[in-house]
């Protein structure tokens, strides 16, 4: 047999565990070279860099249109 738990525990000793275990908001930092929010120690994703050197090139987003058929012909 599995070892029991001799007493109760209080409602409040279960609300201090519950407490630590809650969701907490992410920390947002301004981006030093575009301003804008990122998270941090993280490399920006809107310009790629990190502490002021340029880490990834950044995506240019573009957008691709469907070419009509009727022009094939």
């Amino acid at each position: 047999m599995t070892p029991l738990p001799k007493r109760r525990h209080s409602s409040a000793r279960q609300g201090k565990r519950r407490h630590s275990i809650s969701i907490k908001e992410t920390q947002l930092v301004s981006c030093s070279n575009c301003g804008k929010l990122t998270l941090s120690h993280q490399v920006c994703k809107n310009c790629g860099t990190y502490k002021g050197s340029v880490l990834i090139a950044p995506k240019i987003k573009t957008k691709i249109t469907k070419v009509e058929e009727n022009t094939k012909k």
